[in-house]
């Protein structure tokens, strides 16, 4: 049976057991899906040579518990609800910018697959772009890279010393004409807990309104994420443990709990959040992450919609057809695996595997032997361990929309 990396992003809502029973506080039936007896018996006999506290990045699992995509595309969930934030920065008051902001931010973790299921670990080298169109005739380019990790105290002094630590995602997205830029880097680190799976999600999301340049960055943490019932109950993904979200500039923060359903009570995808205007908190967050989010003003007591998952479709985003995708390309690089796993074929989802992994040690061996480090292509580490895009913007929206398309699709311009 095909294996597949464990380390990384899970996704998905629950996966029963058969014969398994659920009660009313459980997930969402359409959410769930059912392992054979096939399945469980693989899992069980993996999960036998596991230890508490292990580390699951290079620990292999199933490949029926992968969504058929990289984790680099996964990225582009958070941009499925451009609209919340699209206009932001003519928001006169800085406590309304900042409450755009956190709604795009929560707004992107309803986007999953159906089960407990968790995106390919991306390659060194690794990139995915797209583009999305806009019903005004507006469009936004994203362009996201797996580049070498590194550790921030070598950072400082060598931005080259990154080629032996974990991978990191980087990521980049801009609508020049809607003003609008994001960033950010991401680096799960999983650990084995006896019946859960724990992914520590390390990283930082940033938002730039660009009509606002003196607002600066909105930076965003993530949550935890937790595979329960590994070994027994329902199989189901929760998001975990507090984040936070800030703006230095206009001294705007939240602190955003992800909770996590107890043993005999609470409920599932719950979120809280206190929103605070320097040290006096104004206002506070309340719902559900995978359904209705509201917001009560605490000083007028009024409460408001901030998002309905239920109600909001997901932006379509257009990539290049994959026989004009380039070799490292996600779609293209895991075309095959993506295939086979669509096709419940595991055979030959071990074979498709083995070949992109098999490349990848390949090189690395030829690096070594050549004594260099792999050189990122679209983003670069700065001293503070940020990775950034290597593209120097302009001001003008126009401009700016013809640097970017040159920068990310080269001869693609037009497709």
């Amino acid at each position: 049976m095909s294996i597949a990396r464990l380390g990384g992003l899970w996704g998905g809502g629950a996966t029963k057991r058969k014969g398994s029973v659920s009660n009313n506080d459980g997930p969402d039936e359409a959410e769930t899906s059912v392992l054979d007896e096939e399945q469980g018996s693989i899992i069980m006999s993996l999960i036998s040579q596991l230890k508490i506290g292990m580390d699951l990045n290079k620990v292999s699992f199933p490949t029926f518990v992968l969504e058929p995509r990289s984790m680099l595309e996964r990225i582009t969930d958070f941009m499925s609800h451009p609209e919340l934030v699209f206009g932001a920065d003519q928001e006169e008051e800085a406590e309304e910018r900042f409450l755009r902001v956190l709604t795009y931010y929560l707004s992107g973790w309803h986007a999953k697959p159906k089960g407990v299921k968790k995106p390919y670990n991306p390659v060194l080298g690794e990139f995915f772009r797209c583009r999305y169109d806009y019903g005004d005739g507006t469009r936004g380019y994203y362009i996201a890279e797996q580049g070498p990790s590194s550790d921030i105290s070598q950072a400082k002094t060598d931005p080259a010393a990154v080629s032996h630590h974990p991978p990191i995602s980087a990521y980049f997205y801009i609508s020049p004409a809607n003003r609008l830029c994001i960033s950010g880097e991401l680096k799960p680190k999983s650990r084995f807990l006896g019946n859960s799976v724990s992914t520590n999600m390390e990283g930082e999301n940033r938002v730039y309104l660009l009509g606002r340049p003196n607002d600066g960055a909105y930076s965003l943490g993530f949550p935890n994420m937790y595979a329960r019932g590994i070994l027994f109950g329902s199989m189901i993904l929760e998001l975990g443990d507090t984040c936070l979200a800030v703006n230095d500039n206009t001294g705007m923060s939240c602190s955003l709990e992800f909770k996590v359903k107890g043993y005999f009570s609470g409920t599932y995808n719950a979120i809280s959040g206190r929103v605070k205007k320097g040290e006096v908190e104004v206002g506070e967050i309340s719902g559900k992450w995978n359904t209705q989010m509201h917001y009560t003003d605490l000083q007028t007591g009024e409460r408001r919609e901030l998002f309905d998952a239920t109600r909001a479709p997901i932006m379509p985003k257009t990539c290049l057809p994959e026989d004009k995708q380039e070799k490292h390309e996600s779609r293209r690089l895991w075309s095959q695996l993506s295939t086979a796993i669509k096709n419940k074929d595991m055979e030959a989802a071990t074979t498709a595997k083995s070949a992109v992994e098999n490349e990848q040690r390949e090189q690395a061996y030829k690096r070594d032997e050549l004594g260099i480090t792999h050189e990122p292509r679209f983003f670069k580490i700065q001293p503070d361990g940020r990775w950034v895009p290597k593209i120097q913007i302009p001001e003008d929206p126009v401009e700016a929309e013809k640097c970017v398309q040159q920068w990310i699709w080269g001869p693609h311009l037009e497709f």
